[in-house]
């Protein structure tokens, strides 16, 4: 069995974090029309049942989910990859609204009838940008073009400097149950590194106000791996995190790419970061205080308590991937509304712009906002259900027919490596990611990501794990 150290040299390389597959860097856009998306769409609304079953009809409406990307902030986080708008002008808020609804409208259109809501998810951004008034007026809208399914699951992200009792009150009586604040680091330094400060005290009130008015799971967004960050630093910042004891807590790695985040990566450089050993370690350390802490490992960086929906689903098998993450709601569509949020029908992506003004414009001419996008192919449908399946659920098979694909035998080779260095187990037609593999589950499913292997050397077939 290979050491620790051996395993996050040899796995330690960039590599996708399988939100979706194709990922968004190997769409083929050439062939991607709105036409072939709204008939993708339709698709994938006549259909019922989770994602890794699709074979029955379904005369009734089939639910969706519906992600809403509100993008202002009033400052800029140099950890933030998100597309967002640095603005202190809150007279943007009623214009975004009036578009987000307008781009609803446009969907119920498409879709023939009122959209059935499974799972709606606020996200940013900063959703707390906006006034509780106008969030509420952008709910109400919602409300009027669309029905709830019976057990629909709301949440928000909030930012815990300015989530106010406002905020939590007006998402609790329209039916929102959960939130999840952003912590990243409790040092003050790594704070001022990342230009995101918020004390303690901050979190802590966010998350006693969100319990007091109804909020059932609270989850915090914690980052290993940032800008003069400790072992140290994680370790106060995970103890400080269990005395509020969040539902759900991510535990991230920051990814360092300047080149891609712009000037505000460039105010520190690689050799502020930690190494890749100090790390691991700092990711190995958390992880171990977390599960001493009563949370259970879900998926890939996600932890719950026992309590969590997200567990229970985790534990029937329901557990989803979508691009909002890991969700305890599955459906075949996801909507997703607002400058560059990104759509999936199941069989197509699509995503819309990144500039405010196109997407006005767009909106204007009766246009969707859409840029780019993908349909898939039957051999993407089967390697989705498969990646799906590692992501979530550790483990895929073969054993049906519609599981195969023509290049798995070669996968199956390629893969006999993980195995012996003791990251997968493989049982007949079936396979298995270990306790020791599942930091490295993204490393199991990229010999499945046909579409990056043949753009891309076998060399790079893993992925960065810390």
């Amino acid at each position: 069995m290979k050491s620790d150290a051996y395993l996050v040299s040899k796995y330690n390389v960039s590599g996708p974090r399988y939100t979706s597959y194709p990922t968004v860097p190997y769409w083929d856009e050439d062939s991607f029309s709105v036409t072939g998306w709204k008939e993708s769409l339709i698709r994938g609304l006549g259909f019922r049942g989770s994602c890794a079953e699709r074979s029955q009809l379904s005369d009734k409406r089939s639910s969706i989910s519906l992600y809403i990307h509100l993008p202002f902030c009033e400052s800029m986080c140099t950890f933030c990859g998100c597309t967002k708008r640095i603005t202190k002008n809150h007279l943007v808020e009623k214009p975004y609204i009036q578009a987000l609804l307008k781009e609803l409208g446009m969907y119920a259109e498409i879709i023939g009838h009122r959209p059935l809501i499974q799972q709606l998810h606020l996200g940013g951004g900063t959703p707390t940008f906006f006034s509780a008034d106008n969030l509420e007026d952008l709910l109400i809208g919602i409300f009027e073009m669309a029905d709830m399914a019976d057990s629909v699951e709301f949440s928000f992200e909030g930012h815990p400097n300015n989530t106010t009792q406002e905020h939590l009150k007006m998402f609790s009586r329209n039916g929102f149950k959960r939130v999840c604040y952003g912590v990243q680091d409790y040092n003050e330094t790594v704070q001022k590194a990342i230009h995101r400060i918020q004390p303690f005290e901050n979190v802590q009130r966010a998350t006693i106000d969100a319990r007091a008015v109804g909020f059932t799971s609270v989850g915090h967004d914690i980052i290993f791996g940032l800008p003069f960050q400790t072992q140290e630093d994680v370790i106060n910042t995970i103890n400080k995190t269990i005395e509020l004891m969040p539902d759900r807590i991510a535990f991230y790695s920051y990814a360092h790419v300047p080149w891609i985040k712009g000037n505000g990566q460039r105010g520190y450089s690689e050799e502020h970061l930690p190494s890749p050993k100090q790390k691991r370690m700092q990711y190995e350390i958390g992880k171990k205080k977390l599960l001493q802490a009563g949370y259970v490992e879900i998926g890939m960086d996600h932890f719950a308590l026992k309590t969590d929906a997200l567990y229970k689903a985790q534990q029937t098998g329901n557990i989803h991937r979508n691009f909002m993450g890991y969700t305890s709601s599955k459906t075949d569509v996801m909507i997703g509304l607002g400058v560059s949020a990104i759509s999936d029908s199941w069989y197509g992506f699509a995503q819309n712009v990144k500039t405010l003004k196109e997407y006005y414009e767009l909106l204007r001419n009766g246009e969707l906002p859409v840029m780019r996008g993908h349909i898939l192919t039957e051999e993407d449908l089967t390697i989705r259900r498969h990646i799906l399946n590692l992501m979530c659920n550790f483990e895929t098979s073969w054993e049906n027919n519609n599981q195969f694909f023509q290049e798995l035998p070669n996968v199956l080779v390629q893969i006999k490596e993980l195995e012996r260095d003791g990251l997968i187990s493989i049982e007949s037609q079936k396979l298995l990611i270990t306790n020791k593999g599942k930091a490295y589950v993204r490393n199991v499913c990229m010999p499945f990501d046909l579409r990056l292997k043949r753009k891309k050397p076998e060399t790079q077939l893993f992925s960065m794990t810390v």
